[in-house]
């Protein structure tokens, strides 16, 4: 077995609810660098009703990174490739520690995205330049 082939293994549970949210959407999906790419509207809709006020661009759920718009795709390309990077190496365990990143940030008193040990990773690797300057404000960690 490759190594690639078992990084697809090892986030695969990861990547199933991606796939699946795609699949009831209709998204469109390509292919792009080992990564299964989707946007629509309808998952647009869903970013908002999971997270309502947040303007979510994009998730990574595995290999499978699902996007508001094409724009959104384009902008946080590199930044959702740390998640995927992320996912291969926590595999099935992502994300229950992603959500318990989440948590730890919030029982401290911070925010349950912006200080997830995850996210500070991927904005200092790759920060979203498009997010509002509210959204630039609130990660100690991207650079403007």
């Amino acid at each position: 077995m490759t190594r690639r082939t078992a990084a697809y293994l090892w986030a695969a549970p990861t990547s199933l609810p991606g796939l699946l949210l795609l699949v009831c959407t209709g998204a469109r999906a390509a292919w792009r660098d080992g990564v299964l790419e989707a946007l629509d509207r309808g998952i647009a809709w869903w970013f908002d009703l999971v997270a309502p006020g947040r303007g979510i661009l994009a998730m990574t759920l595995g290999h499978v990174v699902l996007a508001r718009d094409e724009a959104a795709l384009d902008e946080t390309r590199a930044h959702e490739r740390v998640h995927v990077a992320q996912c291969e190496r926590w595999g099935v365990c992502f994300v229950p520690a992603y959500l318990a990143a989440s948590a730890v940030a919030w029982l401290r008193g911070g925010d349950a995205y912006y200080d997830n040990v995850f996210e500070q990773e991927a904005w200092r690797v790759a920060p979203i330049r498009a997010a509002a300057p509210a959204v630039l404000d609130a990660c100690p960690t991207s650079r403007r």
